[in-house]
């Protein structure tokens, strides 16, 4: 788990206990915390941003700019992993409004079954995102290794951000609109689609599945020019990228980075239709379903109709879903207009119950 990147499960676990094994996914908060407290010493005071729970990347102070540094494994997907490790460190640096140019790449590849063909298609993957989003890969490392049982990358990415344009999950005000881009869970369709291919060939239609295929690029996992449009409109005051654990876990992240509450319109989250069809029938929630793709951005109100405008305009769907309150009101759900009750917590990714049926 990268330091600069701590966006973490929000379930309580003990540390150190015997015979607690941590369950599958980011660390808990907790355990994170207490880690970080006693060893993310900051030697150097041009860090500006670095270790902390719910920061997307590592801001360092450069004289004129900031340096934005991230970085973030892929793990659940093999199918065009490539393409997801630009997508996925890309969308963190956009987040804090800084300008992605330059990428590495750490793959292990499993032993016994890497090809010279499979290693190309993942380079050629790599080699195709960064032409599109204008970055150059300029390192990393390639092995061939027993130590994983399917391919990874480990993807490290650079940027530039002006030092007026900094923006951090830290930043919500009490306040703020609280604006959702796309839908979710975009990237779990995509995934479930991948991964799960012949078993969802089986109780749903060749077309229906492509389709569930296709979200990687339609809607889409980037958020790069989400976060671009929002900031030329102004008054953007934090943004966040839901990953691993969903809307639900971005917004607890959200709220202890900025050390407020949330509250949300249950109603007014907009769930993609293959998404809502494949979370009813496996039995998932989509609120903890993994969700790149969309955009958790944060807004003085009086912007908010501008942005939303601007971004329908691009041709990005987005709606408001809720507000930035006192942090003693908590991340709740507004769930028929006045019952408020909390949003509910995942101890893992809602996929990940599925990916590990055989």
């Amino acid at each position: 788990m990268p330091l600069a990147n701590m966006t973490v499960r929000t379930q309580a676990l003990p540390l150190g206990r015997k015979g607690n094994a941590l369950p599958i996914g980011k660390l808990p908060i907790p355990v994170l915390r207490t880690l970080l407290a006693r060893y993310a010493s900051r030697y150097d005071s041009r860090v500006v941003v670095g270790a902390g729970i719910g920061l997307d990347a590592a801001a360092i102070d450069l004289g004129g700019r900031y340096l934005i540094a991230k970085t973030d494994p892929i793990t659940f997907v093999t199918d065009e992993i490539g393409l997801y490790a630009l997508a996925i460190n890309a969308n963190d640096l956009a987040t804090m409004g800084a300008q992605p140019l330059w990428f590495l790449a750490t793959m292990l590849l499993p032993a016994g079954t890497t090809t010279r063909v499979e290693v190309s298609r993942i380079f050629s993957q790599i080699g195709r995102a960064c032409r599109r989003l204008k970055i150059s890969l300029c390192g990393g490392h390639t092995e061939v290794t027993a130590a994983v049982t399917r391919p990874v990358v480990v993807g490290c990415l650079l940027g530039r951000c002006p030092k007026n344009r900094l923006i951090t999950t830290a930043g919500a005000r009490i306040g703020d609109a609280v604006l959702l881009t796309k839908g979710i869970p975009i990237e779990a369709v995509s995934i479930l689609a991948r991964e799960k291919r012949g078993g969802l060939q089986q109780r749903y239609s060749a077309r229906f599945v492509a389709r569930c295929r296709r979200y990687v690029t339609d809607p889409g996992v980037s958020v790069v020019r989400d976060a671009a449009i929002a900031m030329a409109v102004g008054g953007v005051h934090a943004m966040h990228d839901p990953t691993e654990g969903g809307l639900s876990t971005a917004l607890y992240e959200l709220a202890e980075a900025a050390q407020v509450g949330v509250q949300v319109d249950e109603r007014a989250i907009p769930i993609l239709p293959e998404g809502r069809r494949l979370c009813d029938d496996l039995g998932l929630n989509p609120l903890g379903a993994i969700a790149s793709g969309a955009l958790i951005i944060c807004a003085d109100p009086r912007r908010a109709q501008a942005m939303l405008r601007r971004l329908a305009r691009a041709g990005i769907a987005a709606t408001r879903i809720g507000t930035i309150v006192p942090a003693r009101e908590g991340v709740s759900l507004v769930t028929d207009g006045k019952r408020v009750r909390p949003v509910p917590r995942f101890p893992v990714d809602e996929i990940s119950r599925v990916l590990a049926e055989c």
